[in-house]
This record gives structure tokens, C-alpha cells and sequence, in this order.
């Protein structure tokens, strides 16, 4: 498949318009000064759904044709996609079927259910997802809309850094979480695109530090079997995003989950943000490399504000 183009990108953003929300871009004087830079946050806690999972979603369901649409559409994910495909199908009246691992957050798994998703669990492995989803597939006769790995999902991901742009284009660096991949390589095509002379950068768990692996040798490196809180980060990167990445990303900073717990709170209590353990993790890097990033001006993405209230890591 072809990768999207930054034409792509501009038209997943006029495609997904009616549907869903332009969200904010926030700054904190307080974290500005704790980490010695200029950070501007763009708010995808705030999207539909809670997550910018509903742009690649939106954008690819409505890009169904009358048939497929009546065949559905399915998907495997750690809940966000899920949910965000969930909602996309409901919006164009078209069934939809969602494997999910067994140890996916409650809050998440409840999210897709109540989007009307039928939900199927699976093992917390790719092998399991792959081979449920496949089941799934041969059973419904469903259309497969991936999480990450597809030029629809990777252009509507793309447009959260197309809107971030237009609103503070005088950046250096611009900064996202990446789990599979879908976020950061539609950032990265939308800044390469639009302004070469600022860097995507990459923030990842170092518990499922798979891309880094991967920008490291040169090949994709699959994640392994891992618990970090970043739950939406658990999943390993496809050709197509592996391809934009190494072309594009100019590094990958990894963070421990002490650091992601901290980012997370800090959030909450300096912001009074929602943010999800994976949506933190670009701040979380940011603080771990506060003498790369002193005096910089950057954009961090912040991925989602799904959170399980009942279990917030800080009472853990």
C-alpha cells in the first residue's frame, strides 16, 4: 500500500470535519518552568471518544463503499481504537467487531461496548490478537480497519499535527507517543511536509521499547509480552509506519513508568488535565531529557484521557 501524502492528509482533515472536534492547544507557565522549555500541548483527551483515535477511525469508515459498509468493519485494540472505530461505524450505520486483550482497562472496554462494538477478547499477545481477529474475519466477512498499519488511519492521524501547526507553526520539535505507530508517522509526514525545519521526535515506554529498537537497527523489532502502564502502547510497529519513521523521525526518547506516572500527575494537578498513562509519556520524556530539550520550543501530542478512575497509578 502506499504511504498518504500530505495532499491525503488535508483531505482526511476536511473528510473527518463534520464529525469531530478541533482540540485545544494548552500551555502551563508552571511545567514551562519545570522543565526549562516552551511546551505547547495539543489536547487530544478532548477528541471524540477521548482519543485521536477517532481521526484515523472517521477517516477510514467513511471511505467504505456502500458494500463494505454493509459487510462491517473490525479491528483488533488495546480499547482507543476500538471505541474510536466503534463510534465511526455507528456514525455510518455499519456493524463492527473489536478483539481486544483480556488485560485491556476496564474503562476501555466499557468505552467500546457503550459505542456499540462487539467486543472479543483475547490473550495479551500479538499472535492472539492476529489470530482472533482472524476468526473474526472469516466469520462476519467484516472489513479490516487496522489500528495503525493503513495509508486511511495514517492520514487521519496526521491531521492532529495539521491543526497543531496552524495554530503555533514556530516550533522545533514536535513530539508524540508511538505504540504501533499510526500517530507518530502522521506527524511526522504532516511537519515533514509543511515545516521540514522543524524535528518529529518520538516518546515511548521503555517497557515496550520496540520502535527505538526498531529506529536503532534498522529493522522491525516486535514488542514483547509487556504490563507498562502506557497500555496503548503495547503494540508493535507496521511496514507502513516503520517506513514513514525511519525516513522522518529524527529519535526516539524512551521513559520508565516512574516518570510516566509522574508526567500523568502532573498533568492532572498543574493543568487539571485527564490524561491517559500513554498520552503522558511525551512529557514524561521531555523531564527525562530536560538538558536536550532547555530553551526549545515543543509540541507534544497528547494521545488520550482514558483513564480508570478506580484505579489511578498514584493509590496503586
Amino acid at each position: 500500500m502506499p504511504l498518504p501524502t500530505i495532499d491525503d492528509i488535508h483531505e482526511a482533515a476536511a473528510r473527518i470535519k463534520p464529525w469531530l472536534h478541533r482540540t485545544p492547544v494548552l500551555t502551563s507557565s508552571s511545567l514551562n518552568e519545570l522543565v526549562a522549555a516552551h511546551l505547547w500541548f495539543k489536547c487530544e483527551n478532548f477528541q471524540k471518544t477521548g482519543a485521536f483515535k477517532a481521526r484515523g477511525a472517521t477517516n477510514a469508515v467513511f471511505q467504505l463503499d456502500e458494500a463494505e459498509a454493509k459487510r462491517g468493519v473490525a479491528t483488533h485494540s488495546s480499547g482507543n481504537h476500538g471505541a474510536a472505530l466503534s463510534l465511526a461505524a455507528r456514525w455510518r450505520g455499519t456493524p463492527v467487531h473489536v478483539v481486544m486483550p483480556e488485560n485491556s482497562s476496564a474503562v476501555k472496554l466499557r468505552a467500546v461496548s457503550a459505542y456499540g462494538g462487539k467486543i472479543v477478547t483475547c490473550a495479551p499477545t500479538v499472535a492472539s490478537r492476529e489470530e482472533t481477529l482472524a476468526r473474526v474475519l472469516q466469520e462476519t466477512g467484516a472489513v479490516y480497519i487496522p489500528p495503525y498499519n493503513h495509508p486511511q488511519i495514517i492520514a487521519g492521524q496526521g491531521t492532529a499535527a495539521l491543526e497543531l501547526l496552524e495554530e503555533v507553526p514556530e516550533l522545533n520539535i514536535v513530539m508524540a507517543p508511538v505504540g504501533g505507530g499510526g500517530l507518530l508517522s502522521g506527524t511526522a509526514l504532516t511537519v515533514s511536509a509543511l515545516r521540514p525545519e522543524i524535528k518529529t521526535w518520538g516518546a515511548e515506554p521503555l517497557m515496550a521499547s520496540d520502535a527505538f529498537q526498531s529506529l536503532q537497527s534498522g529493522q522491525i523489532m516486535p514488542v514483547q509480552s509487556t504490563t507498562t502502564i502506557a497500555d496503548g502502547l503495547r503494540t508493535s510497529l507496521g511496514d507502513l509506519t516503520f517506513a514513514v519513521i525511519q525516513k522522518h523521525v529524527a529519535k526516539i526518547l524512551t521513559v520508565n513508568e516512574e516518570d510516566i506516572v509522574r508526567a500523568m500527575r502532573l498533568f492532572w494537578e498543574r493543568m487539571k488535565l485527564v490524561v491517559e498513562p500513554s498520552g503522558a509519556v511525551p512529557l514524561a520524556a521531555v523531564m527525562a531529557h530536560k538538558e536536550e530539550l532547555a530553551g526549545k520550543r515543543v509540541g507534544l501530542i497528547l494521545s488520550g484521557g482514558n483513564v480508570d478512575l478506580d484505579r489511578l497509578p498514584w493509590n496503586a
